[in-house]
């Protein structure tokens, strides 16, 4: 056993013999590539140059072409360019179990009726959309017969007029693009049935546009034909300021005020872009307590049945000797 032991000693001392100059020439190799390293840096560098020119010239000739890139176009903080930033205003709705006020949806629909629809549309919105809202069946439908719209064809194949239905959609203010322009000194007023959501702001931000105007601070020259508004972008608007107190005379006697009359047409124009706002939320409870109910019910089903086998305790007695 001891002369086996000593062969294999002898064996991996001649193996170690054997693999050491190979581990000079290895290291003397690795010195050698280590002397041409600097060519190699200097060569990165050169294409690290390269490339970098290549990207600043390819943004260059973008800039020249199209204009800012999205990414390098950054959103200044000042008014003059973006507009304030709204107040967080504490909307009845905006809880996670608060609805809509629907008498205040009325009434901003009375306010858009009677002074937002002569310039701005609601395309995405009908009739049907109020019943049981803000007004009953035949209150929308006597105000969707007082709207001719066009139908057809008939029996004769012209084209016809008919009063209003459910069905319709709100009419629009111009029958065209082009003819709204014209009716605005070029401006485009835009369709309202999005907006509460096309805007970053929100309801805030319409309600503090709506009562922002003012007159611009001294240094400030604003164009004609063009609105100083410290919450628009760029703060210069083409929509003149259209709320004033007593403007309205509501129905149910609530004073008329600007800030009323605005915090009513803004949520009856959150409702227009949100209009399963209540739904969602009664049926998010309704979720919520089924799934837990559900949860809890599982939880003591799970402990009734493993009780019994949870709280077994196993012996084990050995054999006795004899």
């Amino acid at each position: 056993m001891a002369n086996l032991f000593s062969t294999s000693a002898r064996s991996a001392t001649s193996a170690f013999r054997s693999i050491a100059p190979k581990a000079q020439a290895v290291r003397f190799a690795s010195t050698q590539a280590g002397a041409a390293a600097p060519q190699s840096a200097i060569t990165s560098k050169t294409a690290a140059v390269a490339a970098t020119a290549v990207a600043a010239g390819s943004i260059a000739w973008y800039n020249h072409l199209y204009g800012t890139l999205p990414f390098l176009d950054k959103a200044s903080a000042n008014a003059q360019d973006e507009g304030l930033h709204p107040p967080k205003y504490p909307w009845s709705h905006s809880g996670p179990f608060e609805t809509f006020d629907h008498a205040s949806i009325r009434r901003g629909y009375q306010v858009y009726r009677e002074v937002c629809s002569s310039c701005h549309s609601l395309d995405r919105v009908a009739w049907r959309n109020l019943v049981g809202v803000s007004h009953t069946v035949d209150e929308v439908k006597a105000m969707a017969e007082e709207v001719e719209y066009e139908d057809g064809p008939d029996d004769e194949g012209q084209m016809f007029q008919r009063p209003g239905k459910l069905a319709d959609y709100m009419p629009k203010p111009y029958a065209n693009d082009e003819a709204a322009r014209a009716g605005n000194a070029g401006a485009l007023p835009p369709d309202l049935s999005l907006m509460v959501k096309a805007r970053h702001g929100g309801a805030d931000y319409i309600f503090a546009l709506l009562t922002g105007y003012t007159d611009p601070p001294a240094g400030v020259k604003v164009q004609e034909g063009l609105n100083y508004n410290s919450y628009f972008p760029g703060t210069q608007i083409a929509m003149a300021r259209v709320l004033y107190d007593g403007l309205v005379d509501y129905e149910d006697g609530t004073p008329a005020t600007t800030s009323q009359m605005a915090k009513d047409v803004v949520t009856f124009l959150n409702f227009c872009a949100e209009p399963e706002h209540d739904d969602r939320k009664r049926m998010g409870m309704q979720a919520i307590i089924i799934l837990s109910s559900l949860t809890a019910l599982s939880l003591w089903t799970k402990r009734f049945k493993w009780a019994s086998i949870k709280s077994r305790k196993i012996l084990y007695n050995p054999p006795k000797a004899h």
